[in-house]
């Protein structure tokens, strides 16, 4: 057996501990997304991209349940940031957040 199975006697906490890091990696993800595209305007949507399909491929590669779990949830979330990134420059516009005085 390969797998990293975190386990006690009658309960098996592997569910909670990926809920957990997704919610992390969601509240991280959004935090990249609100300060990248303060820094780099929308253009940051490509780095997204490119990180995005290139943790949900090296999933496939992983022989571990859980550690290629973590690693197509990470895809997941910032290929989901991509929109984000997008609708982040939206709400800029609106005055929802502050716009970078001189942008590169």
């Amino acid at each position: 057996m390969n797998d990293i199975l975190i386990y006690n006697e009658s309960l098996n906490i592997s569910g909670v501990l990926i809920g957990a890091y997704c919610f992390v990696n969601i509240l991280l993800a959004r935090w990249i997304c609100i300060v990248g595209e303060y820094h780099f305007s929308k253009r940051l949507w490509i780095a997204f991209l490119l990180f995005g399909i290139g943790t949900v491929s090296l999933s496939l590669f992983i022989p571990s349940f859980i550690i290629s779990s973590l690693f197509s949830i990470t895809g997941f979330t910032y290929l989901w940031g991509v929109h984000e990134v997008i609708e982040q420059e939206n709400r800029v516009a609106k005055g929802w957040y502050p716009k970078k005085p001189k942008r590169l």
